[in-house]
């Protein structure tokens, strides 16, 4: 077994996910905490790493490196983004080594980009995954790629040459949550019904006038064509297609472009569900995995090099 090298952490909005990494890149521990930056008071931060996560992972004396929103306004200290195009050679020349941790403790900054219209994008945390998913295998580094992260603000980016050029960003899942908990589209919790899905899917058309084809969420159950339990795979179907269908193009994705989707498998598989019923080939990837290469790489710049 690989001897300990360090603690890489994914610290999001709602949960954090660390992990020992050893030597050889390879995961010899893991956990999953409650300790979201957004249930924390103001200053919690660091006393409920030392407490909490360092000893549940026996990692008292590893360095740690973190992304995610632990660099926010909501984190343990607000590391400023970093502007597009970027690699990790970037990230790695940017890393916000916090005063008085030791062992040392490094955030990952952010990335920001405009779109094509002028106006701003960010993104924190996914830009470890979408470079340490090109890291993982040399012909992602060379050419145009086109990578999704689904999630709750789901990132459309361009990969060019290994760096993140620019990208997009989609409330898709932050859109969904709120409809199914404060809408009057009636959703209840249901099972994953294949079905419904496709018929959001379809109803989703090219994405256009997407707060007139929500209302046929509605329309559907008051007007006795679809029973409430199905309401729920439909809507997410309808959003997902929405999604899919309208804002490739806005990071320039050609007719066709396959895509890499990163992230949770599960919703990975929906996105690669709306995108197969439009004609277009996807590829799905681990996020998890990608998160740890991309930052196994920076910390060997940083310690390493």
């Amino acid at each position: 077994m690989s001897d300990p090298c360090f603690l890489a952490v994914d610290w999001g909005t709602t949960n954090l996910r660390a992990w020992v990494v050893g030597r050889d890149g390879a995961a010899l521990d893991g956990r999953d905490f409650p300790l979201g930056v957004s249930r924390l008071q103001p200053g919690e931060a660091p006393r409920r790493f030392a407490e909490t996560v360092r000893p549940a992972l026996k990692a008292e004396r590893l360095p740690a490196l973190m992304c995610g929103m632990v660099g926010s306004n909501l984190g343990w200290r607000e590391v400023p983004y970093l502007d597009c195009p970027a690699d990790l050679r970037a990230l790695a020349a940017n890393l916000c080594r916090l005063a008085g941790e030791d062992p040392p403790t490094m955030i990952v900054p952010g990335l920001r980009a405009r779109r094509a219209d002028g106006t701003p994008d960010v993104m924190r945390g996914e830009e470890v995954q979408v470079l340490g998913w090109a890291a993982g295998k040399p012909e992602r580094r060379r050419g145009r790629r086109l990578v999704c992260h689904p999630g709750t603000h789901a990132k459309w980016v361009r990969v060019v040459e290994g760096r993140v050029d620019h990208f997009v960003t989609a409330m898709t899942g932050e859109l969904f949550d709120l409809l199914c908990k404060y809408s009057v589209l009636q959703v209840r919790e249901s099972p994953d019904d294949p079905d419904a899905f496709d018929e959001g899917l379809e109803a989703a058309g090219d994405g256009a006038a997407l707060a007139a084809r929500l209302f046929t969420a509605r329309a559907r159950v008051v007007g006795g064509d679809m029973p409430a339990e199905r309401v729920r795979p439909y809507l997410s179907g309808l959003l997902i297609g929405a999604e899919v269908a309208a804002t490739p193009a806005l990071v320039g994705a050609e007719a066709g472009e396959p895509v890499a989707l990163i992230g949770d498998l599960r919703l990975c598989g929906l996105y690669r569900r709306a995108l197969e019923a439009r004609g277009i080939a996807a590829s799905v990837h681990d996020g998890d995995e990608a998160v740890l290469v991309g930052l196994k790489a920076l910390f060997e710049t940083e310690f390493v090099s």
